[in-house]
């Protein structure tokens, strides 16, 4: 009877501990999905709530909306903070004009 009782609760453990990892790999327990960064994290009604945070401190904010729009549509991300962190979405992050410049802020 013990061992039986033994093993239901390793297989309860094992359970819950595997349910969790697929919670999370699924986007709801990862950090840069749940605020809406990294690649495909961002849905198109998201992009201009999260281009809004991302030119807030800029003092060129209507190119900064239009181009981080663009590009939010494109890759459905948006990088964390106001400048920087790209790497956290590659689409957004090597997107290049035709002069070979960043094209999303």
């Amino acid at each position: 009877m013990a061992n039986l009782v033994a093993v239901l609760l390793l297989a309860l453990v094992a359970l819950s501990t595997f349910q969790a990892a697929a919670w999370a790999s699924h986007g709801r327990g990862g950090h840069h999905k749940e605020h809406g960064h990294g690649s495909g994290s961002v849905q198109i009604y998201q992009c201009p709530r999260q281009c809004i945070r991302r030119c807030s401190k800029t003092q060129y904010h209507k190119p900064c909306m239009f181009f981080c729009q663009k590009c939010c549509r494109k890759c459905r991300c948006v990088p964390p903070g106001f400048y920087g962190h790209k790497q956290v979405c590659p689409c957004y992050n090597n997107w290049k004009t035709k002069e070979g410049r960043p094209k999303c802020p």
